[in-house]
């Protein structure tokens, strides 16, 4: 078994100061993501853009890993099943939680806020561009449902296959966007002797605040 107690590494981050960041959150997000994707590139970091998303409907929380699609002042989007337990979750409690862990970045993002479903156009029009495959899949599994066996599962797939032999794949009804509005981010960076920065931009009255938090 490995050492559990005595495994840790002594981060060695760049500093994250007030006077260097901009004064709302998406324009530092989105310097970490271009840091993130080029640590890809580098062959550090296999998936820039996933996240985990932790959701709660009744006191019990639940978190799982997707990937972000996209990023903006409106929020952060993805993709899912909406009768899947993440989607069932979010439609008796939007409120949600976000996690971006670039670990060889020496860096973690935090995001909390509100789910609401993007319009339906706009999910028509990313599922469209999905690579096919994926399409079916959509289709295919009814997301966070007791399966009989992997054959069961390759069986539907099969027939969703069959279903739209030589023509396009529509978007499901019960497929689309999440999108969150944050109502607090928090950046954190790794620094020496576990005295990290930890910066949290918090919206108050339609303004962000920023503050920096004890590690």
């Amino acid at each position: 078994m490995p050492d559990l107690a005595g495994e840790r590494v002594d981060y060695a981050g760049e500093q994250l100061l007030e006077s260097a960041v901009p004064a709302e959150p998406y324009a530092l997000f989105d310097r970490w993501l271009a840091a993130a994707f080029q640590a890809k590139t580098d062959g550090l970091l296999p998936e820039p853009t996933a996240m985990v998303v932790a959701t709660s409907a009744d006191g019990r929380p639940s978190a799982r890993t997707v990937l972000l699609k996209e990023v903006g002042p409106t929020g952060f989007t993805f993709f899912t099943n909406y009768d899947s337990r993440k989607g069932a979750e979010l439609a008796a409690n939007a409120r949600v939680a976000l996690h971006f862990g670039w670990y060889p970045l020496q860096r973690q993002v935090r995001v909390e806020g509100t789910a609401s479903h993007v319009p339906r156009a706009e999910s028509e029009a990313y599922f469209a561009v999905r690579p096919r495959g994926s399409q079916l899949g959509a289709w295919a599994s009814r997301q966070s449902s007791d399966v009989a066996s992997r054959e069961a599962l390759n069986a539907a797939y099969a027939d969703v296959e069959q279903r739209f032999a030589g023509a396009d794949v529509p978007c499901p009804p019960h497929w689309g966007g999440i999108r969150v509005t944050p109502t607090l981010v928090e950046f954190w960076q790794g620094q020496a002797s576990r005295m990290h920065d930890r910066l949290a931009y918090g919206l108050v009255d339609d303004a962000w605040i920023l503050t920096r938090l004890a590690p």
